[in-house]
């Protein structure tokens, strides 16, 4: 079965995420036997960033760091067992807010296709970047 890595760089609609992850360094982590539970972004949600976001991150592995492990947590939690927990912990460190009332989403993104399932976690596809804070 393919890692998180795999999947991303193999389907459509990830390349910015998967350029994101490799300025940032976070390759082997994601790469590893984790498991992770991964909110991905894909390419329309890091289009509606204002203009120049995106480079500006890109320019500031740190911050981008920050930002997209804030998008991972630890485990591999399905969209059934995330709606239960109501909130999960980020790798970051920061707390998700998970809301399955009207569909399922995760803190300000909707979830697009959920519980793609990889050899060292499980995706979520994401409408919009979450934002910390």
């Amino acid at each position: 079965m393919p890692t998180i890595v795999d999947i991303a760089v193999n389907t459509e609609g990830f390349s910015t995420l998967v350029a994101a992850v490799q300025a940032a360094g976070l390759v082997e982590v994601l790469q590893s036997d984790g498991p992770f539970t991964v909110f991905a972004p894909n390419d329309d949600a890091f289009a509606k960033l204002p203009p120049g976001t995106v480079q500006t991150l890109v320019q500031n592995p740190p911050q981008l760091a920050r930002i997209l492990t804030f998008h991972v947590a630890a485990g591999k939690h399905t969209k059934d067992e995330l709606i239960k927990m109501g909130q999960i912990d980020s790798v970051e460190g920061a707390p998700i807010p998970i809301d399955g009332t009207e569909g399922f989403e995760v803190k300000n993104a909707t979830v697009l296709a959920a519980d793609i399932e990889a050899d060292n976690g499980i995706i979520h596809v994401l409408d919009n970047v979450i934002l910390m804070g």
